[in-house]
């Protein structure tokens, strides 16, 4: 058995399989993010002069129509202050959110701030609930890790189909290397686009057909749309200087924007996910994705993320309290759900998948500088 190692720069670690050190003890993450991630990000005039030029672009390509890009919000700090910056920079987005019944008042709350104080308009897609509780339980049954796949998928594919259907040329992301340069390890989190392992996973231990359940592909949006629809994803929050303190702070001062405990806890499925199911059941802890990102960045400290990692994300009384929300939500008992719990550990290459076309794909997009970074 591989002995236990923590990364000398982040927090990384061996509860990432395939993680890699080198003489310094540094890790592979780490070294790509020196090597790949940091010649090619821009935050300065450079960056600023980037954006100007896609703004341009954007505003062109929208000129006459009620807006001019589309940017996912979730309520997080990411989309959120993607929002703000879009909006400095004159742009008219139309706010889109998918509803996969998990929201929390909080990130409830701050979407209508921003899109009432921005007056922007807001568009919900309310995916259909009974499909998406099928598609989950079918996910607790499979054993993989990656249980919120059904909540992320329905967002691309919705986003997706909703810029196709109205000729919207950009899709805004707050995806960004600011403070998501380290990624989740490929075992940790799936693609979310794989939609032959959702679909197998379905047919294997959902219980009624996907009718409404909006679905995607890697090549559909990683080609068609792209390169025959012309429809592009752009990460806007790469070109300007972005420190999540301040952003929050920021965004907590101008529009009354409530922070979370951690990233992504705007949902609760992703709250009892990321904060109890996947350290408790797998040993995969994403804070030390999210606070190594952080440090190589210069917004953490190693001490002060290894200080935080000492204590769970959820303590055991908000774990209990959100164990009987989640049984309850989902319609079956708490006992049902801590049978999923204890049954034994399954990971993505027990089903059906497409990872031998994202490796090509990865391989042929690297070649051709089309992107840099990204899972192992």
């Amino acid at each position: 058995m591989r002995a236990f190692q923590v990364c000398s720069r982040c927090v990384m670690d061996t509860s990432d399989s395939q993680i890699v050190f080198d003489q310094n003890g540094v890790c592979d993450h780490c070294l790509t993010y020196e090597r790949d991630v940091m010649p090619n990000w821009h935050t300065d005039e450079r960056g600023h002069q980037e954006l100007q030029a896609l703004v341009a672009q954007i505003k062109a390509q929208g000129k006459g129509k009620e807006f001019d890009c589309i940017i996912g919000l979730s309520g997080g700090i990411d989309s959120s202050y993607l929002t703000h910056v879009a909006t400095e920079y004159g742009l008219r987005p139309l706010v889109f959110h998918v509803d996969a019944g998990w929201n929390s008042q909080v990130a409830v709350n701050n979407i209508e701030k921003l899109v009432d104080k921005l007056g922007l308009d807001l568009y919900t897609e309310v995916i259909d609930w009974e499909e998406m509780r099928d598609l989950q339980l079918a996910y607790f049954k499979s054993g993989v890790p990656h249980i919120d796949s059904p909540q992320d998928h329905a967002f691309f594919a919705t986003m997706y189909k909703f810029a196709e259907q109205h000729d919207v040329k950009y899709i805004l992301t707050g995806a960004n290397f600011s403070t998501e340069c380290i990624r989740n390890p490929i075992e940790w989190m799936y693609y979310q686009s794989d939609a032959i392992q959702l679909k197998d996973i379905h047919r294997q231990f959902g219980t009624r057909p996907l009718v409404n359940y909006p679905t995607t592909s890697i090549l559909r949006h990683k080609i068609w749309l792209p390169y025959v629809k012309g429809i592009k994803v752009v990460r806007p929050l790469n070109c300007v200087p972005y420190n999540k303190a301040q952003a929050m702070q920021l965004l907590a001062d101008v529009y009354g924007w409530q922070p979370y405990p951690q990233k992504h806890f705007e949902s609760r499925f992703t709250r009892f996910y990321e904060g109890f199911w996947l350290p408790r059941k797998f040993g995969y802890d994403t804070r030390k994705v999210q606070f190594s990102s952080l440090i190589v960045t210069g917004q953490m400290t190693r001490e002060e993320a290894l200080k935080l990692l000492e204590q769970p994300a959820l303590d055991d009384a908000t774990v209990r309290q959100e164990f009987e929300y989640v049984a309850t939500k989902l319609g079956i008992s708490v006992e049902e759900l801590q049978g999923y719990f204890d049954a034994p550990n399954k990971t993505y290459r027990d089903y059906r998948s497409q990872q031998s076309v994202y490796n090509f794909g990865a391989r042929v997009m690297k070649l051709l500088g089309l992107e840099r970074g990204g899972k192992r």
